[in-house]
């Protein structure tokens, strides 16, 4: 009589953690769009010292654009398109997901892939960006710290799995069109300031000086904004909540990280839709997504509860 058998099905195959080599056009605006706002942000100092080309409506547009696009990578970006901290209707979905395009930080699905990534693998090996991967000696802490505010990005075999750390924006058309309209929200955040300089002002002096600062200084400033909450904020700050990193908040960078950096917070609780979670803290992000709440725009706001803070507190 023949005998039955039973045999257990074979384990899935594990999806690796780093994917293919990223588009060549998309690397190379980022490329771009590294180095030359930081040259300019260089140069700009000296250069409105000793020609005056800066104007009111120059700062005005830079400050402008710059809480636009803030506010794209931290609440679409981040807190909405890698943590889910709440639902959006289909417009504000689509609007956060190009005005955090126009920082140009790299195509939206790149970003998401390489944060869910971090979190993954924080401060551990397989973590895109830790400033504690070479030791802690005087040298390897300056090696780290350069890799994880701006090097790791110039590594070619540094790239993400997409399809393990963002399957759900890849299926989403809305998102997968933004997504590969980059060069165009690139093109379109380097404009439109230079336009609405010159509409204002109704000179090429005005389109040029804002070209200059509301496009590629406002670019700069944000970029080292949001790398400093990749390196500074893994190295030094307060951890006030229970995390298996090194993640700190570091209050001087508040303001101009719209509240991204109290960082030990996110990391002890990632789909919390507020990271400024104690009296005082500035976290303009959590504002934004309270009107929008309040608008009727958003659902499911995963905002924090007395109840949560106390289990998470560090001992």
């Amino acid at each position: 009589m023949a005998t039955l058998t039973q045999t257990r099905p074979a384990a899935p195959k594990a999806r690796p953690i780093h994917g293919d080599k990223r588009d060549a056009g998309a690397q190379s605006l980022i490329y771009l769009f590294l180095l030359v706002p930081m040259a300019a942000l260089a140069a700009a100092v000296p250069i409105a010292w000793s020609t005056g080309l800066l104007s009111w409506t120059d700062i005005a547009l830079a400050v402008g654009f710059y809480l636009l696009t803030l506010h794209g990578v931290t609440v679409g970006f981040h807190r909405l398109f890698t943590h889910g901290s709440f639902k959006p209707n289909r417009p504000v979905k689509i609007t956060l997901a190009i005005l955090g395009s126009m920082s140009v930080q790299g195509p939206l699905i790149t970003w998401v892939a390489d944060h869910r990534r971090h979190h993954a693998f924080s401060d551990r090996e397989g973590d895109p960006h830790s400033p504690w991967l070479y030791g802690t000696s005087a040298w390897a802490l300056s090696r780290g710290f350069w890799h994880a505010h701006m090097g790791w990005m110039f590594q070619p075999r540094n790239t993400t799995n997409e399809e393990r750390f963002a399957p759900d924006l890849r299926r989403d058309r809305d998102l997968v069109m933004v997504d590969r309209l980059f060069p165009l929200w690139t093109l379109a955040t380097l404009l439109l300031p230079a336009v609405l300089g010159g509409l204002i002002t109704m000179s090429w002096q005005g389109a040029l000086t804002a070209f200059f600062w509301a496009g590629l200084v406002r670019i700069s400033a944000l970029h080292h904004a949001t790398w400093s909450t990749n390196s500074i904020c893994h190295m030094m700050g307060e951890r006030p909540f229970k995390s298996r990193d090194k993640a700190a908040n570091f209050w001087p960078l508040a303001l101009l990280s719209g509240g991204e950096s109290w960082h030990n917070s996110h990391h002890a609780d990632q789909t919390c839709a507020r990271h400024g979670v104690k009296r005082g803290q500035i976290d303009t992000s959590a504002r934004v997504i309270r009107l929008i709440e309040q608008a009727g725009w958003a659902t499911d706001v995963k905002w924090p509860t007395p109840e949560r803070l106390a289990k998470l507190a560090a001992d």
